[in-house]
């Protein structure tokens, strides 16, 4: 499912506009990638949290050029879904 598509459904399940709609999830969206860029976790009770992990130094290989490289130590977005929807999936 797309944004657009999600936007969509939304409207029809509220009978909002779509541009209202856009305009919240938009800042939703922006107010998570902050919060999370600041270290927070943001936690959606029955969905799931978001936030970051740490990935170690490690090296790795080129393999086309035959060389070594460092990876240095990097943060990556995560997420975890809630119990409850991970059992509702199985």
């Amino acid at each position: 499912m797309t944004k657009l598509e999600l936007i969509r459904e939304i409207g029809n399940e509220t009978g909002y506009s779509h541009r209202a709609i856009s305009e919240i999830l938009e800042a939703g969206m922006d107010i998570c990638k902050k919060t999370v860029l600041n270290g927070e976790n943001v936690s959606l009770r029955g969905f799931g949290t978001f936030g970051h992990k740490v990935r170690k130094q490690k090296v790795a290989r080129i393999i086309t050029k035959q060389q070594t490289i460092v990876v240095p130590e990097h943060k990556i977005p995560s997420f975890k879904p809630a119990k409850e929807f991970v059992k509702n999936l199985k």
